[in-house]
């Protein structure tokens, strides 16, 4: 009788464990779903050869006469998210270049044309050259200024409308990276029910919520996805609102969402806290938040943060304009460009590495095609 009550429980736990690796998509597939959860139901692909990246970061650039003058979005430096990585490819560019002159600004919530389009000018006429323009609000400043000043290089992150000849467009493909953090989502998550929180609802942060949500989708058929934003478009106060953020996403994980994806900006901060107040994680978006001084109180709860390269992006420009090698530029910083891709510090996601890298290599290759709309 003992012999068979052992025999039978033995028998219910090999039971269970194939009902799990059943669950989690394992079979068949190789070793890249090895740490996943209950959520995945997809096999991740394998991943081979390494990654690229457009930056020739420590070439012997001499730009000590350089004086550049950088226009930030609102937040400006400290918002721990795009402006920080603006700066941060001004600061290398700086150190590595030589660079001595820069003068830097910063948008006011909701300002009007006007007021970006004096401070392109006061840039421009004060001799700054080349001059950046941090973010897309900045579109119809730089095509009413650019034309004005002929003989000075703009350059402009997120938008490519402007065809002026002294202009440049620094843009990214965020849908790709995003994708690999709906991945990574998935994985971690405990309640396979996921969220998203956007700073402002236009076209640009809705290719965050694009990928996010297809990447999810293609490691499980059964995740459920919250996406919320702060603010409708024209209204870029959703960037600066770490208050609204925290209730965005502390409403998204009342319904169940344990893992949540911020493209909010300086409102991000709120995210994270609602997370660490909730005993859920997050994803973190543009710079490695996870080593951001101004989050470091929820900084246990960012697993990973969706990079968009905009140091990289900066600081290549400023290399170009200094090397006259313009043309020299990617159309669009993308994967394959190295332009964006995902943080693994504090080691949170060392275990899904294989199955992230193995969906970046298909997007490479362009056997996954990541929307931009959602």
């Amino acid at each position: 009788m003992r012999r068979t009550t052992l025999l039978a429980t033995a028998m219910a736990g090999v039971l269970a464990l194939a009902g799990c690796a059943k669950d989690s998509g394992s079979g068949g597939g190789g070793n890249n779903n090895a740490a996943a959860g209950s959520c995945v139901t997809s096999t991740a692909p394998a991943a081979s050869g390494s990654s690229t990246s457009s930056s020739a970061s420590g070439a012997k650039v001499d730009a000590s006469g350089m004086r550049v003058g950088l226009a930030f979005d609102i937040g400006g430096r400290g918002d721990a998210s795009f402006n920080d990585a603006a700066a941060a490819g001004i600061d290398k560019a700086k150190t590595d270049f030589g660079i001595k002159d820069v003068s830097e600004s910063t948008a006011g919530a909701n300002e009007d044309e006007a007021a970006k389009e004096q401070r392109l000018t006061q840039l421009a006429t004060n001799g700054y050259n080349p001059v950046v323009a941090v973010g897309f609000a900045y579109a119809d400043a730089v095509k009413a200024i650019a034309g004005k000043y002929p003989n000075t290089k703009f350059a402009i992150i997120d938008d490519d409308s402007v065809t002026l000849p002294n202009v440049t467009p620094l843009v990214f493909s965020e849908e790709q990276g995003s994708f690999l953090v709906g991945v990574a989502a998935v994985y971690k998550s405990k309640n396979c029910h996921v969220g998203f929180v956007g700073g402002v609802n236009t076209p640009l942060i809705q290719k965050f919520q694009a990928g996010f949500d297809q990447g999810a989708k293609a490691a499980s058929s059964k995740v459920v996805i919250e996406n919320e934003y702060l603010t409708p478009a024209g209204d870029f106060s959703g960037f600066q609102d770490p208050a609204k953020g925290n209730v965005v996403a502390a409403a998204e994980i009342s319904k169940g969402a344990d893992v949540v994806y911020h493209a909010a900006g300086a409102s991000g901060k709120g995210v994270f806290e609602a997370a660490k107040s909730a005993n859920a994680l997050a994803i973190g978006v543009d710079s490695d938040q996870y080593n951001q001084k101004t989050v470091a109180a929820s900084k246990d709860v960012i697993i990973t943060s969706m990079l968009k390269r905009v140091d990289v992006a900066v600081y290549d420009y400023l290399m170009a304009v200094a090397t006259n090698t313009l043309g020299s530029l990617p159309k669009r910083f993308d994967l394959k460009a190295g332009g964006v891709g995902y943080a693994t510090s504090g080691g949170k996601i060392d275990d899904i590495v294989p199955a992230l890298e193995g969906y970046k290599q298909q997007i490479i290759e362009g056997k996954i095609t990541v929307a931009t709309t959602p």
